[in-house]
């Protein structure tokens, strides 16, 4: 017995049209149109081969294109470098402080940084202070800051503080560097060896200041320790006198660190103040005066160190470098300069300069204090003759902020421009006649 055709259905209803493949398996029948669009279309895509559709890895090779394309326009200058990865130069300590992973720095600074404002340091061969001080009889240079040495014959010490007292010499690049971090909120502590004054000069507020040896800002007895008006010490001095306590009769000195003496009160505080940081500038110390010398170790031992200097000193001498130090030896002042402009900070860093070296007083556009201060005197003066003429000041209409009559403006323009003439003249004969006197010296003994 023939089976049935398996396209017969058993029930006896009709057979079924059987279904005839198409071109590359189309779904149509032959006796069917071909210029049907849904079927033309069907058969374009079935007849794609796998190479002309777009596959997931070409996708993902286009977008990892394009993302290097923009990743290369907005490339930073560097690279922040890995975590517990090794330190190798001022490009790294720039990316820290650019990517904010370092926001609390400390700086440690001696006579070093100084020496770029016409005071020499104290160890220099030849031009140190300690190597030019045989017109004072001394037994040798350090007795002239020794507390014995000052109890037993004060007379060097006033001879020599004379010079050493500050008013002298200008802040440079150094000190508004440290101001700059203070302005942009990275400046946690300054511990300065200094005694000249030019980080308070720098506009380097005294809360952030731990003067290690003492400052000329204060004075007191020797002998009794009371306090001392500061000024009346210094105008003694000057005129070569010896200042003298009036309740104990003592004599009177600045309240600078000699040998025998203890540092402030507020260096030892030092701890708290490491403990915090995250980065530390070493600049233009020798590290040899103890306890001074010793705070470079108290920061943790993975936060990282600059080392600014001439030479290797203290710990980066005498032992292997840690991954987290970086030592970048030569002129600070060079040194200093680089960083800043791998920061990209030279234009703040000028206009900062500008503000405290020549302070904007411009004859054409005077500022605001000065706007007012000329429109209430021209006000005044207005008010005046009016009143000695009998008239009643009701006629007199107040003056708005820098609207004056334009005669005034003018005088005033030209007083200003001549003031500041004579203000530059003074500044450059004060300097030429500083530049006759003996080098004095900053500190970092």
């Amino acid at each position: 017995m023939k089976e049935k055709p398996r396209d017969l259905e058993v029930s006896g209803r009709k057979k079924l049209k059987p279904i005839h493949a198409g071109p590359r398996g189309s779904s149509c029948t032959p006796n069917e149109p071909k210029s049907i669009p849904e079927i033309t279309l069907a058969r374009n895509i079935h007849q794609m081969t796998v190479s002309d559709q777009p596959t997931s890895t070409s996708r993902k090779e286009h977008s990892q294109k394009a993302g290097k394309a923009s990743s290369v326009k907005s490339a930073p200058l560097v690279k922040v470098p890995s975590v517990g990865g090794k330190l190798k130069n001022l490009n790294d300590i720039a990316a820290l402080i650019l990517y904010k992973r370092c926001k609390n720095i400390i700086i440690i600074a001696g006579a070093g940084i100084s020496t770029a404002s016409g005071i020499p340091d104290f160890r220099t061969p030849g031009t140190g202070l300690y190597d030019n001080l045989q017109q004072y009889n001394i037994p040798c240079p350090e007795a002239i800051f020794d507390i014995d040495y000052f109890t037993y014959n004060p007379k060097p010490f006033f001879s020599l503080v004379k010079e050493l007292y500050p008013g002298n010499y200008q802040p440079n690049y150094i000190h508004y560097f440290v101001k700059m971090l203070h302005e942009k909120g990275l400046l946690l502590k300054m511990y300065t060896q200094n005694i000249d004054g030019l980080e308070r000069k720098a506009g380097i507020p005294s809360e952030k200041l731990v003067e290690a040896h003492g400052t000329f800002s204060t004075a007191s007895c020797h002998s009794c320790c009371k306090p001392f008006p500061a000024k009346i010490a210094q105008e003694a001095i000057m005129n070569d006198k010896i200042p003298r306590c009036k309740a104990c009769s003592g004599i009177v000195k600045p309240d600078i660190v000699f040998f025998g003496e203890d540092l402030p009160k507020r260096f030892y505080r030092f701890s708290k103040d490491f403990v915090n940081a995250d980065l530390v500038f070493i600049m233009g110390t020798s590290l040899e005066i103890e306890p001074f010398a010793s705070i470079v170790d108290s920061a943790r031992s993975y936060v990282p160190r600059l080392l600014l200097n001439r030479d290797l000193v203290g710990p980066f001498k005498r032992k292997p470098m840690r991954n987290t130090d970086v030592a970048e030896l030569g002129d600070l002042i060079e040194n200093i300069k680089r960083l800043v402009g791998i920061l990209g900070w030279e234009e703040k860093m000028d206009e900062l300069i500008r503000a405290h070296t020549h302070p904007v007083m411009n004859s054409e556009q005077p500022s605001t204090f000065q706007k007012e201060n000329v429109g209430q005197s021209y006000q005044a003066t207005v008010l005046k003759e009016v009143k000695s003429k009998g008239k009643t000041s009701r006629n007199v209409k107040p003056m708005n902020n820098w609207k004056i009559k334009s005669e005034t403006q003018r005088t005033f323009n030209t007083t200003l421009a001549a003031s500041l003439k004579t203000r530059e003249t003074v500044t450059s004969s004060e300097s030429s006649s500083s530049s006759d006197t003996e080098s004095t010296c900053s500190s970092g003994y």
